[in-house]
């Protein structure tokens, strides 16, 4: 059965920092491009990042470019999200998925047909 699991999520501090993890269970995650996307309480859900499954390029949205980092570890068959510097409206369900390319990693809905974790809370409050 074909999985992608999230986890790293939790309550932090504004300006602190999280790493979250996306691993896979039945397929190579660097056979595919890897996105990240976010959804906050009554917001749609939005790309925040994404991984190219060829070079390992990374792309970011203005809103987390500086303080987001997307990697790979082949090794560990897993993709990294780590966050620093966080803010409360960073808040939200964050959620790893996987296609061929990362041209439209920005809008959830290209990344339908492909897998999707489950999620994980990540919430930024004082």
């Amino acid at each position: 059965q074909v999985q992608l699991v999230e986890s790293g999520g939790g309550l932090v501090q504004p300006g602190g920092s999280l790493r979250l993890s996306c691993a896979s269970a039945g397929f190579t995650l660097d056979h595919y491009a890897i996105g990240w996307f976010r959804q906050a309480p009554g917001k749609e859900r939005e790309g925040v990042s994404c991984i190219s499954k060829n070079d390992g390029m990374p792309y970011y949205v203005d809103s987390v470019k500086g303080r987001f980092t997307i990697s790979r570890d082949n090794a560990k068959n897993t993709v990294y999200l780590q966050m620093n510097n966080l803010k409360p409206e960073d808040t939200a369900v964050y959620y790893c998925a996987s296609d061929f390319t990362c041209m439209f990693y920005t809008d959830y809905r290209g990344w339908v047909n492909g897998y999707w974790g489950q999620g994980t809370q990540v919430t930024v409050s004082s």
